[in-house]
């Protein structure tokens, strides 16, 4: 087996917000830089999964579709996450599994269907200049992405791929059923509460539990705005805090908003709690407008359910 860098694709037509993300950056949060990385970390890590990649591979977050590209090579990809209408030269293309695109082939992408974002994972990763130990593009910081700049695709680029050959060819591959979200069933999403709820007066933490709260449209992968009861909090003044992925920070409005990839690395508004990693992966494929629900479980429940998730990628024993 050998591996050299190629031209993968050529971007055709960009779509609203096609970025490049990775895991993540980590250790410079005292820096005032964001973490970034894939918004939905649980279908990146199985796009990246289906082509052989190992963790932390750098794969294409497609945010509402209309992304259209151009195989420049031979190439072995995987698509996972919402469902955006993806063809080839006017075909289907399943999601949560690899695919073969031959050399001038388009691979197109329409408009959500059945979830928000989709991942494109190329065996071998698409590559980039890292800027601090990672390619995941921040917009805001100007960080990341194919060229370094914080840019989303842009019509014309060329994407970059550490392409993989070898004299067997890998079989198409799906993960377990059991395995793949169904974005249609009503979302719940798991929260351990803790840093200010003692603070919330005891109607809105039964608000926070007991109402569904609406997706805002002003929703974006720095902050996943909500609409629905007013909640109260009895401090009026705090000093700002670190910030962690998933927190739910609320402002002097009562409307909770749930931190994520891009945020702040500091905040002063009081914090109901925080959701878990997998549960903000499935707050990424929701949709403006659409409902949630939320439910308190323990911190060690929540511990449990991502080691599983990491060991099925090696990640922890």
């Amino acid at each position: 087996m050998n591996m050299h860098l190629i031209n993968a694709f050529k971007v055709l037509q960009p779509g609203p917000f096609t970025t490049l993300q990775d895991a993540g950056r980590f250790g410079v949060r005292h820096l005032g830089i964001s973490q970034g990385g894939a918004i939905d970390l649980y279908s990146w890590a199985w796009a990246n999964y289906l082509v052989g990649n190992a963790w932390g591979a750098a794969a294409l977050e497609i945010t509402f579709g209309g992304l259209k590209l151009q195989a420049c090579h031979d190439l072995y990809l995987a698509l996972s996450g919402a469902e955006l209408g993806a063809e080839i030269d006017g075909h289907s293309v399943e999601p949560w599994t690899t695919v073969c695109i031959h050399r001038g082939q388009i691979l197109s992408f329409n408009q959500p269907r059945n979830g928000l974002r989709a991942y494109l994972a190329i065996a071998g990763g698409f590559q980039g200049k890292p800027l601090l130990g990672s390619l995941a593009t921040v917009y805001r910081e100007q960080l990341g992405g194919p060229q370094g700049d914080g840019q989303p695709l842009a019509a014309g680029d060329h994407l970059q791929a550490q392409a993989v050959y070898s004299s067997t060819q890998p079989q198409a591959a799906k993960i377990p059923s059991i395995e793949r979200p169904d974005y249609s069933q009503p979302v719940m999403l798991d929260c351990i509460i803790g840093a200010q709820a003692d603070a919330f007066s005891a109607t809105s933490l039964f608000n926070f539990f007991n109402h569904k709260w609406t997706i805002d449209n002003h929703s974006d992968r720095m902050g996943i705005r909500l609409n629905g009861p007013l909640l109260s909090c009895s401090i009026s003044n705090l000093i700002s805090e670190g910030l962690t992925l998933g927190a739910i920070q609320v402002p002097p409005n009562g409307q909770p908003i749930i931190l994520m990839n891009d945020r702040q690395t500091i905040g002063g508004y009081p914090r109901l709690g925080n959701i878990t990693p997998l549960s903000c992966a499935r707050l990424a494929q929701c949709l403006p407008g659409q409902h949630i629900n939320f439910r308190a479980i323990p911190l060690e429940t929540a511990f449990r359910q991502h080691l599983r998730f990491l060991r099925q990628f090696g990640q922890v024993k």
